[in-house]
């Protein structure tokens, strides 16, 4: 039986781009949702209407714009137990996010599949990750020069 092999840097580049898209539409509600109160405030009776939708929309997107980042920042990482630490965290969170879209807007199930998917292979990097850190372990059977020394 093959197992499935996802390596930690597919996942953070997956990762980066579910965010990426968030970001992205977010950020388009956001435009579409002030262009709309402009015009209403330009044609109606002209009162000053609340900015609050607009602020909450561009807030979302930049707080996925944070994690966006911080994805691409983690595939720098060379350490195996902070890699997978991550994508335990990274596991976590998308299967959140993919839950509360399920029970709150179960309408956009593109949204819902995007989530399912990085969850997924967050979850299969993480565990082909943890192989990777035994068979590291059962490779070093001797202490180092270093170690010997401390």
């Amino acid at each position: 039986m093959r197992k499935n092999r996802i390596s930690s840097k597919l996942s953070f580049i997956i990762s980066s781009i579910t965010a990426m898209i968030f970001v992205g539409y977010f950020g388009y509600k956001g435009f579409i949702v002030y262009f709309v109160q402009k015009t209403m405030d330009d044609t109606f009776v002209g009162g000053s209407s609340s900015d609050i939708t607009v602020t909450l929309w561009f807030a979302m997107s930049a707080a996925m714009a944070l994690p966006m980042l911080l994805f691409f920042q983690f595939i720098k990482l060379k350490d195996l137990k902070s890699q997978s630490t991550i994508l335990k965290g990274m596991f976590v969170g998308w299967a959140g996010i993919c839950a509360a879209l399920i029970i709150f807007i179960p309408s956009y199930i593109y949204f819902v599949i995007l989530t399912a998917v990085a969850s997924v292979v967050s979850l299969v990097s993480s565990l082909t990750l943890k192989d990777e850190i035994i068979k590291q372990l059962d490779k070093k059977e001797t202490l180092s020069e270093k170690e010997i020394y401390l």
